[in-house]
């Protein structure tokens, strides 16, 4: 069927056949083009034009193209839409070929291996990975960035719910599968928008440990095979994958790290206003990423909390220290990124300057971690590696302000090597000998505007404007192109000068170029050490950091509890303080331990229950991973998980409504909760009727009181579980206070012992501005409610008692004409079991259950 194209649209299409779900960007002179429906799409995409060409075939064939100088910006607004890019090149000169050049893909850039651009942000990483499917339902993952080479792995156990969470958890962009993996893939397209790669083959590695795990082990194999294959290059920066023990941190699943905000905002999905925004006083991008990391995963070791933890004491008591060293990070750049240009073999002159600029920092940073006179402080910086030798490498080799481009030279020092030197000497020489000619000819010509230029075509020449020509009378001059107001002339001296000058500018570039890629290659030895040497810059950064917050907010020191009780004296939430500018704020204690481990919490809306709740689990977060917290006192246990059930929200993309959602994450947390865990519960039960909600809630306390003993914040309007507080020895009743002022509601946001008296819900909805006359009649209802002096919405109907409306079932039921019928013996049974059921006593798992069990039976 190719055989009725031209040979060069064979080729593409040839070379397009390995790249289906690709756009083919093919290299035509200083073009790259695309063809056929990878052009039609791609117009739309970018908006340019399409246009068609002959191919050889019947009819012509779609076509456009972008700039081969100006491609990046195309590329980056693909790739921002979710798709991939083959760089086609051409791998041979064209001018020692006959026939078609040879072409051939170079790298297949994707979302989730992108090095540079808009996609990339300094203080995130950019994660994609590769899922192997184990034995059972054991799930390996595998994680790199291919910006720094961090790789890392870890197993995980459950459904492909619990995979879904954690590859959102990781922010990752692409994920790799074997091609039997179709309806993983499916799903994954389905309910996330993470872009899905196929790779079957597996590579072995000396970055991949022989002990680990096997499924895992897999996964980072299948990973690596992928990047070699779409990049086509030795990527020595990835560095050896580092196994992620589940059991060093603190699991906090992706809706309780959604809910409390941790990293972005419910809302506007932004940085702005989340814990993560509030505590970034880091100086380096490296530091930024890594802050991100410790709060995506608190630590569970005391001993490794307590000794972050004394370093920031540290640094928050030398004020003058901590400011110097702040100083002196601001010069630091991205040592880990530019690691990876470096491997990458897209680093230019700059970059290196940058790394030179940031390696000359390291001695001053490293004395002014002496000058602390700590013995903790001088160990985190005892293996740190200044790289002396690369910095006297790039001192001599680059100079101060070189330019973008490495093809067109002036970026190597004097003095770095001595043909090159030469080569510059005789080009300046011949600069200055052109300038010496420009004067002389002036002065023999009369002509003072005379001037010598240059430009590629025509190389130097001597340019006299037509109102001038006429004094020009010196036969040497050889009139070499005729412009609209001037002549260009060529004269024997500047002919054999131009030569000699172009020459020299020519081996000069070449020169540096060959000396630039050679300092490159030396470069990259250097990649683990400068690797390591980030570490240690980035820790010192987020610590700093800490101290930094902990200063300029007035956080405490948290101490850590060993019989798991919780004491937290005017406690803050840390974002909402600082919105609020201080002002205004109220502080609240909390107090829970043993003895009562639970705190129900009711009070009107928009009083401040959910906030309350939120800063204990935020304060907790804090300290575990090292940090000071918002409070004037912080005695605390080491939670091992925390689970969140806040807000409302349907799950669209998979049809859960908003109760299913709320009792899917309840779920999670009873099931999975142990008693060194936190567990928040904003009002549960409120997706379904009142009477249902309440025995669910009731339920869901006294489960957890009496079988899990977790600690446990639950809010709720429903009036009558504030009774539970005599039955359950471990809960107690607290309120968000509020009262009435001239008839309108003030919230106080106070948390009190004992229940709250008022709902204050129709001041509420008078505070929204609901209309006055619609809040008169809410007035009203309530008033006849309860003082039970009138019936409720009754109508002239006449209802019989078996008529009376009842909740809905779940089930389908037969016609009522079956229901009619005397009931059976085995109906009888069944009606006897169910009335033996005790409900009030049963867990939401257990009466699930037995309903379960009850409708097969009734099925049969």
């Amino acid at each position: 069927m190719t055989q009725q194209y031209t040979p060069m649209i064979q080729q593409y299409l040839s070379i397009k056949a390995d790249y289906q779900d690709a756009f083919l960007f093919f290299r035509l002179g200083d073009f790259y083009e695309m063809f056929f429906q990878d052009a039609i799409d791609a117009s739309q995409l970018l908006e340019i034009t399409l246009t068609s060409r002959d191919g050889g075939g019947k009819e012509r064939i779609p076509m456009c193209g972008v700039p081969y100088h100006s491609a990046r910006n195309y590329i980056e607004r693909l790739l921002d839409k979710g798709c991939k890019v083959a760089i086609c090149e051409q791998v041979e000169d064209p001018k020692h070929t006959k026939g078609v050049v040879k072409r051939e893909v170079v790298q297949l850039i994707t979302p989730g291996t992108i090095m540079e651009g808009s996609g990339l942000h300094d203080k995130e990483n950019h994660f994609m990975g590769a899922v192997q499917k184990g034995d059972g339902s054991t799930f390996g993952v595998a994680i790199s960035d291919l910006t720094t080479g961090e790789n890392r792995l870890l197993s995980l156990e459950g459904t492909q719910e619990v995979l879904l969470q954690e590859l959102l958890l990781l922010e990752i962009k692409e994920v790799v599968l074997s091609t039997d993996l179709e309806s993983l893939a499916k799903i994954i397209q389905e309910r996330t928008s993470i872009i899905v790669s196929f790779e079957d083959d597996l590579v072995e590695s000396s970055l991949v440990h022989s002990t680990f795990q096997v499924t895992a082990k897999e996964a980072a194999k299948r990973l690596l095979s992928y990047l070699y294959r779409t990049q086509k290059r030795s990527l020595d920066h990835l560095q050896p994958f580092e196994q992620v023990i589940s059991k060093q941190f603190v699991k906090i699943d992706y809706f309780s790290k959604k809910n409390l905000e941790l990293t972005e905002t419910i809302r506007e999905k932004g940085r702005k206003g989340s814990l993560l925004w509030l505590m970034d006083e880091t100086k380096t991008a490296m530091g930024g990423r890594l802050l991100k990391q410790w709060m995506d995963r608190p630590l569970l070791a005391k001993d490794a909390i307590e000794y972050r933890l004394q370093l920031v004491e540290l640094w928050k008591e030398r004020f003058f220290e901590r400011e110097d060293l702040r100083e002196q990070l601001k010069e630091v750049y991205d040592l880990e990124r530019l690691a990876g240009r470096v491997a990458f073999g897209n680093v230019n002159a700059r970059d290196l300057v940058q790394l030179r600029k940031s390696l000359q920092q390291i001695p001053v940073i490293t004395s002014i971690i002496h000058s602390l006179n700590s013995d903790v402080a001088d160990e985190l910086v005892s293996s740190i590696d200044p790289c002396e030798d690369l910095t006297d490498l790039l001192e001599r080799a680059i100079v101060e302000q070189p330019p973008l481009s490495i093809k067109e030279g002036g970026y190597i020092r004097e003095g770095f090597n001595d043909e090159l030197d030469q080569y510059k000497d005789a080009s300046t020489n011949g600069k200055t000998w052109l300038a010496e000619l420009e004067k002389t000819e002036r002065e023999r010509t009369g002509i003072k505007n005379l001037k010598i230029g240059y430009n590629r075509i025509f190389g130097y020449f001597i340019e006299i404007t037509k109102a001038n020509i006429s004094l020009l009378n010196d036969d040497r001059y050889e009139r070499k192109q005729t412009l609209a107001n001037a002549e260009r002339y060529i004269t024997p001296e500047l002919k054999e000068k131009e030569s000699v000058i172009l020459s020299a500018q020519e081996k000069s570039i070449d020169l540096e170029y060959h000396l630039f890629v050679e300092i490159r290659e030396q470069v990259k030895e250097f990649i683990p050490r400068l690797q390591q040497l980030a570490k240690t810059v980035s820790t010192l950064d987020v610590l700093q950091c800490f101290a930094t917050v902990a200063e300029k907010y007035h956080y405490v020191k948290p101490t850590f509890t060993s019989d798991g009780s919780l004491m937290i004296k005017e406690g803050r939430h840390p974002v909402v303080e600082k919105v609020m500018n201080s002002q205004n704020y109220v502080p609240n204690d909390c107090k829970l331990h043993d003895g009562r481990s639970m705190y129900l919490i009711t009070g009107p809306n928009m009083s401040g229950k959910s906030t309350y709740m939120r800063q204990i689990a935020l304060i907790s977060i804090l300290a575990q991973m090292g940090s000071y917290v918002p409070a004037q006192e912080a005695q605390l246990p080491i939670f091992d998980q925390v689970f969140t059930r806040i807000g409302a929200a349907d799950d669209l993309v998979s049809g859960q409504s908003t109760f299913m959602v709320e009792m899917l994450e309840a779920r999670n947390a009873i099931v999975h909760a142990t008693k060194d865990s936190l567990i928040l519960f904003d009002e549960i039960g409120r997706g379904t009727s009142t009477y249902d909600g309440m025995a669910l809630a009731q339920a869901m306390m006294e489960h957890i009181h009496e079988h899990i003993g977790s600690k446990t914040l639950f809010s709720t309007h429903y009036h009558e579980l504030t009774a539970l507080e005599n039955e359950l020895h471990g809960l107690k009743n607290v309120h968000v206070r509020a009262t009435e002022h001239e008839g309108k509601v003030v919230f106080l946001h106070s948390v009190r012992d004992g229940a709250a008296d008022k709902s204050y819900g129709i001041h509420v909805a008078e505070l929204a501005e609901l209309p006055k006359s619609l809040i008169k009649r809410a007035e009203e209802i309530l008033h006849s409610l309860e003082t039970g002096k009138e019936h409720y919405a009754q109508k002239e109907i006449a209802v019989t008692k078996e008529e009376k409306p009842s909740q809905l079932s779940l089930f389908i039921e037969e016609e009522s004409k079956s229901l009619e019928k005397k009931p059976s013996s085995k109906e009888n049974a069944i009606m006897k079991e169910l009335t033996a059921l005790n409900v009030m006593e049963m867990t939401p798992l257990d009466a699930m259950n037995a309903l379960y069990a009850l409708q097969k039976k009734a099925r049969k």
